[in-house]
């Protein structure tokens, strides 16, 4: 039974895969602040010293490195702590998994595109217009540089049910459930993820032989204000309290974002047996495994 050592595993992705992958697989969760799961281990990833004994004394078979701030404008306001997180806590990753020749799966971001272009296939050169985008790509070379065999895989508005932790589906239905009034851009476009999903694509990634850069996300380029309206229409919302709002009339984003990041799928789907769904096939699952929610839904 392959061993794989999941870094991240509080989070909504990382513990997507340590659910799925303790049927198949023998899983060793890490944690920084806080743990959901019995016998995960704790690692700080911007310790290098600690990286390199965790991953020695464990010697996993697949390194699956989730870990990341991915708060787009906190890194925009706190550079340092974003670069030690993304950038140098990657490297330490891949230096480790250099070491011990473990195979290492770095979950990286749509965000390292400048969104002029939209559908962005993986021969397209990076050019992030924001630093949680540049601290990502960085991660990336760095991957590149200190780990042979690895893979890059990029996705794109991660969503799904977390018990602790809030992603934007979680913000649309919380806040519509309220009866609350939202503002949404309807002309910055994506490729929404559900993380279960992702979590498969994974560990099927783990177990074959596949090196290089994938894009892993969502079947469908669509704009966050469609994409809001379609959670509501999943859930049974009242759609008129979703107010399309233009990018540049948004006063709470700080960091800039690429107008269209959506990310074209065609490789991983000639690679993969896992198939990615559009977003209307994500929310039916989503919300078929309603029971994972802390959310009670009376409708």
């Amino acid at each position: 039974m392959a061993r794989i050592l999941v870094t991240g595993a509080s989070g909504l992705l990382g513990s997507k895969v340590v659910k799925l992958a303790e049927h198949s697989f023998e899983v060793i969760p890490t944690h920084n602040t806080c743990s959901l799961f019995m016998g995960s281990v704790k690692m700080d990833i911007t310790n290098s010293a600690q990286v390199l004994q965790v991953v020695a004394q464990m010697k996993p078979d697949v390194l699956i490195h989730v870990a990341a701030e991915t708060r787009v404008d906190r890194c925009e306001k706190n550079r340092e702590e974003a670069w030690k997180v993304n950038a140098e806590g990657t490297k330490n990753i891949a230096v480790a998994c250099g070491k011990i020749k473990t195979k290492l799966i770095y979950v990286s971001t749509d965000y390292v595109f400048d969104g002029e272009k939209g559908l962005y296939v993986e021969g397209d050169e990076p050019n992030p217009v924001n630093y949680y985008g540049l601290t990502k790509l960085k991660g990336e070379e760095f991957v590149r540089e200190n780990c042979q065999d690895y893979v890059v895989a990029r996705t794109s508005v991660l969503y799904g049910w977390h018990s602790t932790k809030t992603n934007f589906a979680l913000w649309v239905i919380e806040s519509l459930k309220r009866g609350e009034s939202i503002s949404v851009v309807d002309d910055h476009y994506n490729s929404p993820t559900l993380a279960d999903s992702l979590a498969e694509a994974l560990l099927e990634i783990a177990q074959q032989n596949l090196r290089g850069v994938f894009h892993t996300a969502g079947n469908e380029r669509i704009s966050r204000c469609e994409f809001a309206l379609k959670i509501a229409e999943t859930f049974n919302f009242d759609p008129k309290l979703i107010k399309p709002v233009k990018m540049n009339q948004l006063k709470t984003w700080i960091a800039r974002r690429p107008r269209d990041s959506s990310l074209c799928i065609d490789k991983a789907h000639s690679q993969l047996k896992k198939k990615f769904l559009n977003v209307e096939e994500s929310l039916k699952a989503m919300k078929m495994n309603q029971s994972e929610s802390s959310i009670s839904f009376k409708n």
